[in-house]
């Protein structure tokens, strides 16, 4: 994967080129670039995707020991990642964590965002979510080494597969999160990291009860996907993200927990290309379609 060295230390991304629309999707908490392969690969036939893997806890790259791993440092690293690609007009997806990061920027106006998809993410005083995020935030408070000893379970299927740690995120991806958890078990620098990060989380719960605040003032085409069987962001949540935004279109998944892009690949990346391609019928600017 190509890198890049940004203020707070070296991000890697997967970049599948090409002219098309530039999409550039983002994960959650304790998850990697990976998250996204396979809607990559059907999206990437006529979109440019771009996936980096952000500092939080599955990343191969410590960052600096002064790096700001809070939710709003880490949304201004994407920010600072897509200026210094040069990426303009970018389709900015996040699902998780990732989708949290992506309302920061919609919330910040961030210039070089031209629409957002939010896929069933952390929203409104759902930070940290649900049962996974709350012991997640919670095993934070264990210094670096314990934190990585405890993070060892999850190699084990059956602990995997607990409500409190992967079971109710993902349907289908089991194989993909045991890779996930690799590099805070085997790199200490990684571990110091995520502590930090999850630190950081613990001390600023009302992040995004703030930014929700500021969204309707995100004029752009937004589309919210949610998963029907959601277990751990709560549907409601994206039908009031879907009535804060102005020119929002609100779409559900079925057989689905929040991982839309494990459990549901093809109907995801459906809906973006059919979300994408629908204001590319419209002249540049015009939001009145979605």
């Amino acid at each position: 994967m190509p890198e890049i060295e940004l203020s707070t230390g070296t991000i890697a991304y997967r970049d599948s080129g090409g002219t098309g629309p530039v999409t550039v999707l983002l994960h959650g908490f304790m998850m990697d670039a990976s998250l996204w392969d396979a809607v990559r690969g059907d999206l990437s036939a006529d979109h440019r995707c771009i996936v980096p893997t952000l500092p939080l806890g599955a990343h191969r790259h410590a960052m600096r020991a002064d790096a700001d791993l809070s939710l709003p440092g880490i949304a201004r690293l994407v920010a600072e990642f897509l200026e210094r690609l040069d990426l303009r007009d970018v389709t900015l997806v996040g699902n998780d964590t990732g989708g949290a990061l992506v309302q920061l920027l919609m919330a910040d106006d961030a210039a070089r965002v031209g629409r957002a998809v939010l896929i069933s993410c952390d929203a409104f005083d759902n930070f940290p979510p649900g049962l996974t995020g709350k012991t997640l935030v919670l095993a934070g408070k264990l210094s670096p080494r314990l934190f990585s000893l405890f993070m060892r379970q999850m190699k084990l299927r059956t602990m995997r597969r607990l409500p409190l740690a992967f079971g109710w995120l993902t349907r289908r991806g089991d194989a993909t999160t045991a890779a996930w958890i690799e590099p805070v078990t085997t790199q200490p620098e990684i571990s110091r990291d995520t502590v930090r990060m999850l630190r950081a989380a613990a001390a600023d719960t009302a992040v995004l009860q703030r930014a929700a605040e500021r969204l309707p003032r995100f004029r752009r085409p937004a589309l919210v996907v949610w998963a029907s069987e959601d277990r751990v962001m709560p549907p409601e949540h994206g039908s009031r993200l879907a009535e804060l935004l102005p020119h929002a279109i609100l779409r559900e998944i079925e057989d689905s927990y929040t991982l839309v892009p494990l459990d549901q690949p093809t109907q995801l990346a459906h809906a973006i290309r059919e979300f994408t391609q629908q204001l590319s019928r419209h002249r540049p600017g015009d939001t009145t379609t979605a």
